[in-house]
C-alpha cells in the first residue's frame, strides 16, 4: 500500500473531469510498461475519499500518453467501464439524475452541481499539494441536441436484448440471399454493423412510447407477459409455490437472476429488472401486489416491428399469411443497422425464419443545392409543402426520382423542381396540341399498321422507351428510368415527332393525316403511363381528358397495365429519320456555337453525298428549311471557301459562313475560350491531385469538383469541334 507521506509512493495520472475522481476505482497502467510492472496488484490511496483502489494493467492504457497512468471511473466513462469489467474493479456512481453528486462521495461534495465539484476538487487537490499541473486541452464532449447539455454516462439498470443471438440468423439471411441490398455495396454495411453488435438497450425514460410489459411483485420478481392479466397468472403460480415474497427492494441486486426465463425461442429478449419501478398500475389477487415498470421501449425496437404487427401479428392474420413478408423495403442509407437490421432481426426472429422483405433499396439523402444535409440549425430545409404549393406535387417528385441515383445523394433546389414544373407544362402542351389537331384515341388503332415513315419510327422509339424505362424501374435505377422518361417525351416525341408531322396534319393526304392522327395519340397513352409512377396527378388527368368524344376510359390510369411493346422497331425508318434529326441537330449545333445571328438564313451545301442521301433531302427539304432555319440546299463535290463543316452518314454538311460572321475573329474568340476553359481545368486537377485536399473535403465537395470537371471536358471538346470548323 502506498504511504502518501512518502513522494517516492505517488503515481500521477490524469484527467479532464477531475469531480470523477471521487468515483475512481482502479487505476489502469500497460502491461508492457516497464515504468510500472512492479506496482501491479498493488493498492493506491484515493485522495480526498482515502479509499484504497488498486493497480491494475490493461492495454487501454497509453504508454505514450501522459504518465501512462489512468484512473478508472468505471460508472462514469464507458471505456472505464470496459476496463473495470475485464479488471473486475468495483462501480460506484457518484451521480444523481440532476448532475450533482450523490451520497457515495465525502460530505464536503454531496448535493453540489458537478461543475462546481469539478472547481472544488481541484482546489482541494491544491491545497494538500497534490496537483502536479494543469495544462490546456481540447477534448469532444458529447451535448444534447436540444438543451446543448454536456451530456454525462450515468450508471442506471436497463432491460437489454441480447442482439449477438439475433444478429446470427439475420447475417446468413442475407449471406444466403433471402434478403438483397441493392446497391449491393451497402450489404457491407449491414454486416459490419451486426458482426460487431453489442447488447442492445431497449428500455427508455420517456413519457411517450410503448411501455415494456413487466410486471414486479413485492420482492421484485419480474413478470413478463403480454397484459396485467397474463402477469398475474404467472405471479400467482410463482407464488403457490414461494408462499412468503420478500418485500419490494429486498432482492434488488441480483441483476440477471430476477429477470424472468421465457422458454426458446425468445431467449434473447431475457433482460435485467428495472431498480425503482414507479406504482404506475397496481393491482392484487391473493394478496399479490404487482407494479408496472414505467419505462417504454425503445423506438427502434418498437419500429423493429414494423413489418408484421401492422399486419396483425402476433394473431396469424390472413393479412399476415398473405403480405409477410414484402417484397421490397425502400430506406435510406443512414438507419441501415437502426431499422433495417432490427426489422431483420426481429423478422427473422419471430417469423420462424422468414425474412420481412426480399430486397432492400438504399436511396441517398435529400441534401440541399450545396451539398449540406438539411438542418433547421443551418436554416438549409426546404419545406416541400411549400414546393408543392409553387411547382406542383408531380414536379417535386420527379425531380426526386431524376436525382435518386443508386449509392449517391440528392441535391435538390427550387431551381430544379421550377425545370420539371415546365417538363409538366410541356406535356400538358403536348396533349394540347394533339386535341388541336383531332388527334384522339383510337381503340382498335394497331401502331404496326402505319405506313409513314415518321410513324414506323415513332413506333419503334416508344418501344425502345418503354423497355428502357422498365428495366431502370426492375433494376431499382429510378434516375434512369426517369431520365429514359424525359428525354423520350421532350425530346423525341415533343421536339422530334410532333415537328415533323406538322407537314403531315397540315398537309392534304387525308389518309396519312388518320394515321398520324392516330398514332400521336397512341403515343401519348404509352407516355402518360411510362410517366405515370413520377408524375401521378397529371397524367391521371390528361388520361381522363384524352379519349374519343363520347367514349370513356375503361379504367383509372393507376389501374391500368403496364406496357408490353414488342416488334414495332423498324431498321430502315430508324436509319432516314435518324439521319435527318442528326442533320438538323448538327446544323442548329454549329449555328450556336459560331454565334450565326438566329435570324440569318443560309444555304445548306451536301458534299458527297449518295444517291439515297439526296432522296432523302429532298423528301425532307420543307422540314430541314424550316427547323435548321436554311435558305436553300443544294449538292457539290467540294466544300464551299469559309464554311463550317459536319460529317453527317458518308456526306459533309456545309454551311458557307463567308460574309455572315468573321471567321479570323470567331476563331480568336473561340481559342481565347479554350484557354478559359483548359485554366479552369487545370485548377480542378489542382485540387483533386492534392492530397490536403481529397484527405479532408467532404466527399460532397470531392463530387462537385469531379461534376464540375467533367462539365468542363465536355465544353472543351465543343469548343475544338468548333475552331476546326471555322479553320476548314
Amino acid at each position: 500500500t502506498f504511504n502518501p507521506a512518502d513522494a517516492s509512493t505517488f503515481i500521477v495520472v490524469a484527467t479532464t473531469r477531475p469531480e470523477t475522481m471521487l468515483g475512481d476505482t482502479g487505476v489502469a497502467v500497460n502491461p508492457k510498461d516497464e515504468r510500472y510492472t512492479a506496482l501491479v496488484g498493488k493498492m493506491v490511496v484515493l485522495p480526498l475519499v482515502g479509499r484504497e483502489i488498486p493497480i491494475v494493467a490493461d492495454e487501454y492504457s497509453d504508454p505514450e500518453k501522459g504518465s501512462g497512468a489512468v484512473k478508472i471511473t468505471p460508472a462514469h466513462d464507458f471505456n472505464d467501464w470496459d476496463v473495470g469489467k475485464r479488471c473486475k474493479l468495483d462501480v460506484i456512481n457518484i451521480l444523481d439524475e440532476k448532475g450533482a453528486l450523490n451520497d457515495e462521495v465525502p460530505a464536503t461534495y454531496r448535493k453540489m452541481d458537478r461543475f462546481d465539484a469539478r472547481r472544488r476538487v481541484v482546489s482541494d487537490m491544491h491545497a494538500l499539494n497534490l496537483l502536479a499541473k494543469i495544462e490546456i486541452t481540447t477534448h469532444a464532449v458529447p451535448h444534447s441536441q436540444r438543451g446543448a447539455a454536456v451530456i454525462e454516462p450515468f450508471l442506471t439498470d436497463q432491460w437489454y436484448v441480447d442482439a449477438a443471438t439475433l444478429a446470427k440468423p439475420a447475417l446468413k439471411a442475407v449471406a444466403d440471399g433471402k434478403t438483397k441490398f441493392v446497391p449491393e455495396k451497402f450489404a457491407g454495411d449491414y454486416n459490419r454493423w451486426l458482426e460487431n453488435i453489442q447488447p442492445w438497450c431497449i428500455s427508455r425514460q420517456l413519457w411517450w412510447g410503448h411501455q415494456i410489459p413487466a410486471w414486479y411483485g413485492p420482492d421484485g420478481k419480474v413478470f413478463v407477459a403480454l397484459d396485467e392479466a397474463g402477469a398475474r397468472t404467472l405471479a400467482q403460480k410463482h407464488y403457490a409455490a414461494s408462499p412468503s415474497p420478500r418485500t419490494r427492494g429486498e432482492g434488488r441486486g441480483e441483476g440477471p437472476n430476477n429477470a424472468p426465463t421465457p422458454a426458446a425461442p425468445h431467449a434473447p429478449f431475457v433482460a435485467t429488472p428495472h431498480p425503482n419501478p414507479l406504482p404506475v398500475n397496481t393491482g392484487r389477487g391473493d394478496d399479490i401486489a404487482l407494479t408496472r415498470d414505467p419505462d417504454v421501449l425503445d423506438t427502434w425496437f418498437s419500429s423493429g416491428l414494423w413489418p408484421m404487427s401492422t399486419l396483425g401479428w402476433p394473431e396469424q392474420t390472413p393479412e399476415l399469411k398473405k403480405f409477410y413478408p414484402t417484397a421490397a423495403l425502400v430506406t435510406g442509407f443512414d438507419i441501415i443497422f437502426f431499422w433495417v437490421a432490427r426489422m431483420m432481426m426481429t423478422g427473422v426472429h419471430f417469423m420462424d425464419g422468414e425474412v420481412p422483405f426480399k430486397d432492400v433499396y438504399i436511396h441517398g439523402l435529400v441534401l440541399d443545392e450545396k451539398g449540406q444535409k438539411m438542418s433547421k440549425t443551418k436554416g438549409n430545409v426546404i419545406d416541400p409543402l411549400d414546393l408543392i404549393e409553387k411547382y406542383g406535387a408531380d414536379a417535386l417528385r420527379f425531380a426526386l426520382a431524376s436525382q435518386t441515383a443508386q449509392g449517391r445523394n440528392i441535391r435538390l433546389s427550387s431551381n430544379r423542381v421550377e425545370g420539371y414544373r415546365n417538363f409538366a407544362t410541356k406535356l400538358w402542351n403536348a396533349a394540347r396540341f394533339a386535341e388541336m389537331n383531332e388527334c384522339v384515341r383510337q381503340r382498335d388503332f394497331d401502331p404496326k399498321s402505319a405506313k409513314e415513315t415518321v410513324n414506323t419510327w415513332i413506333a419503334g422509339e416508344t418501344q425502345r422507351a418503354i423497355a428502357a424505362v422498365t428495366t431502370a424501374i426492375g433494376d431499382y435505377k429510378f434516375n434512369e428510368a426517369a431520365g429514359a422518361a424525359y428525354d423520350f417525351t421532350w425530346g423525341t416525341f415533343c421536339d422530334w415527332y410532333v415537328e415533323l408531322t406538322k407537314p403531315i396534319l397540315n398537309g392534304t393526304d387525308e389518309d396519312a393525316k388518320a394515321e398520324t392522327r392516330a398514332m400521336t395519340a397512341w403515343v401519348l397513352d404509352q407516355i402518360l403511363k411510362m410517366l405515370h409512377p413520377f408524375m401521378p396527378f397529371i397524367t391521371e388527368e390528361l388520361w381522363g381528358r384524352m379519349v374519343e368524344v363520347g367514349v370513356q376510359r375503361q379504367a383509372l390510369l393507376c389501374l391500368s397495365a403496364w406496357p408490353e411493346l414488342a416488334g414495332l422497331e423498324n431498321a430502315a425508318a430508324d436509319e432516314e429519320i435518324g439521319w435527318l434529326v442528326k442533320l438538323i441537330s448538327e446544323v442548329r449545333s454549329v449555328r450556336s456555337e459560331m454565334n450565326v445571328p438566329a435570324g440569318a438564313k443560309i444555304p445548306l451545301v451536301l458534299v458527297g453525298a449518295s444517291a439515297t442521301t439526296k432522296a432523302r433531302a429532298e423528301h425532307h427539304i420543307e422540314t430541314i428549311q424550316r427547323m435548321a432555319r436554311i435558305e436553300a440546299l443544294s449538292f457539290a463535290t467540294s466544300a464551299p471557301k469559309g464554311s463550317a463543316q459536319m460529317v453527317i452518314a458518308e456526306a459533309t454538311a456545309c454551311l458557307p459562313l463567308e460574309g455572315v460572321i468573321d471567321m479570323a475573329a470567331e476563331k480568336k474568340r473561340l481559342d481565347k475560350e479554350i484557354e478559359g476553359v483548359m485554366s479552369d481545368i487545370g485548377k480542378m486537377d489542382a485540387k483533386l491531385t492534392n492530397p490536403n485536399f481529397m484527405n479532408r473535403a467532404k466527399p460532397e465537395a470531392i463530387e462537385e469538383t469531379l461534376e464540375r470537371k467533367a462539365e468542363l471536358l465536355v465544353q472543351h471538346e465543343k469548343l475544338k469541334a468548333a475552331v476546326k470548323r471555322v479553320s476548314a
